[in-house]
């Protein structure tokens, strides 16, 4: 009996005191241990369970509320609370805002042990809901059942569903009737072609037994009006592809690429499969500051159009590019930065390990006729060497968008062999960013920082720091 009253605990009346990573908040526990919680905001005071007691901490959740925290607002969605999509749409969007900018500064002198200037405000988006351009969803026949349904005798009929994994669970897929991250017509052409399949009696899949014919759809929408719709078969059946990409056509007209994949592997990743054009172009344009970015159903592309603009132009911003400098542009992805400061520098030099992006990049850039960017292949950490800069030139200055993991050490390491006058750091996860920083610190100075919210009502927040050479 002990040993399981050891593993779960009821805590009362506890103040839930702060927000911190990936989205939990926080209280203090009777013998002052931490208490990570999923389902409460800042300012709530709760009964919590715990449900994980480790050395330093508990893990556990809000059972009970005895107050609510003048920080929360009405979720606007109401998927909230078992989609994992949005799990901050709780609180009020101001106190987002301030939490994300608290985590940033946070890793930045915690992580970092890094000197920061005066802070520059975070940067909040100007549309908190319906601003990505891309979504994807997955087909299941055998949906995620609420506990009021599995506790009910009615019979529920079909299970299937068009929606989001469900957190922690790679076979559960949660229906969405409305979803307020993607603008319409997303949520019309969702619920078509479900509404559609489910009449015409096509199978949707089923993970564990990898059975069905309807894996995914993504769909892709840009500030140009351009709509791309892909839809993922697990088999090919021509009969009923044709029956339901006809339909998708004929219903939504101002689908300007629709594309599918016949995909039979154990994932559903698309990266390794032929993405076919089955009416329209295979590609749709994002436009942004006059430059028009090309993208396929497998390019990289910031999720939040408006936002990116603004994160690019920090960016730039901060590179103060006078037109005279040789710009390193380190994990360019498609190039959409490094053509986005081109018209500042003298010269780009874009390089990317992923040879896919590249050849957008290089595209790109010919669509835009941009003369003064080169785009190069390679895993940073092998082609960013002494050779390299011996053939490409001394930067004046380096920006980096690493993905979430930060830069390599040897990467870190040959910036600092380099020693250009200043660097930009873009990063997608300041924890990350904070390390690198710090093996940087004896030779480089932070001068700014500058927070910019790419995802409302989520916890993820970008960061861009400007380093000088001391």
């Amino acid at each position: 009996m002990s040993r399981r009253k050891a593993k779960k605990q009821v805590f009362e009346q506890v103040e839930v005191i702060d927000a911190g990573a990936k989205g939990k908040t926080i209280a203090k526990a009777p013998d002052g241990k931490v208490i990570f919680l999923p389902n409460a905001v800042p300012g709530d005071v709760i009964d919590v369970q715990t449900f994980k007691k480790r050395k330093a901490y508990y893990e556990g959740k809000a059972i009970a509320f005895h107050k609510l925290s003048d920080k929360r607002t009405e979720p606007e969605c109401e998927h909230f609370g078992t989609c994992g999509g949005c799990k901050w749409q709780n609180m009020a969007y101001e106190h987002q805002l301030f939490y994300k900018q608290k985590e940033v500064t946070n890793n930045l002198t915690r992580i970092g042990h890094i000197e920061l200037p005066e802070i520059t405000p975070i940067l909040g988006a100007s549309n908190q809901y319906f601003y990505r351009n891309k979504m994807e969803f997955s087909f299941s026949d055998s949906r995620w059942l609420t506990i009021e349904e599995v506790q009910s005798d009615e019979d529920l009929g079909d299970r299937n569903a068009l929606g989001f994994h469900i957190p922690g669970m790679w076979d559960k897929i949660l229906d969405l009737n409305k979803c307020h991250l993607q603008a319409d017509p997303s949520n019309a052409i969702r619920n078509a072609v479900k509404q559609f399949s489910i009449e015409n009696e096509l199978e949707f899949f089923n993970t564990r037994n990898q059975t069905g014919l309807l894996r995914t759809m993504m769909i892709r929408t840009s500030s140009t009006g351009n709509i791309m719709v892909m839809v993922q078969f697990f088999k090919e059946d021509i009969a009923k592809r044709k029956l339901l990409l006809d339909f998708i056509a004929d219903t939504f007209p101002q689908i300007t690429s629709l594309q599918y994949v016949i995909n039979g592997k154990a994932n559903d990743t698309i990266y390794d499969q032929d993405v076919i054009c089955y009416k329209g172009t295979d590609h749709i344009f994002e436009e942004m500051e006059g430059l028009k970015f090309k993208i396929n159903a497998k390019s990289f592309y910031q999720t939040n159009s408006d936002q990116a603009f603004e994160l690019y132009k920090i960016t730039r911003d901060f590179a103060e590019l006078t037109g005279n400098e040789l710009v390193y542009d380190l994990y360019t992805g498609t190039g959409t930065i490094a053509q986005f400061v081109a018209k500042k520098a003298s010269k780009v030099i874009g390089v990317e390990s992923v040879p896919d992006a590249i050849t957008a990049a290089k595209e790109n850039a010919q669509l835009n006729n941009i003369n003064n960017v080169e785009f190069y292949v390679g895993d940073m950490k092998q082609v960013f060497n002494d050779v390299f800069i011996e053939t490409h030139g001394q930067p004046d200055v380096i920006i980096t968008d690493p993905p979430r993991d930060g830069m390599h050490k040897d990467v870190v390491q040959q910036i600092l062999n380099i020693a250009p006058k200043k660097v930009v750091y873009v990063s997608c996860n300041s924890a990350t960013q904070a390390r690198d920083l710090a093996l940087m610190d004896a030779t480089y100075k932070v001068i700014k920082t500058q927070a910019v919210d790419m995802f409302p009502q989520t916890f993820h927040v970008e960061n861009v720091v400007l380093l000088e050479k001391r």
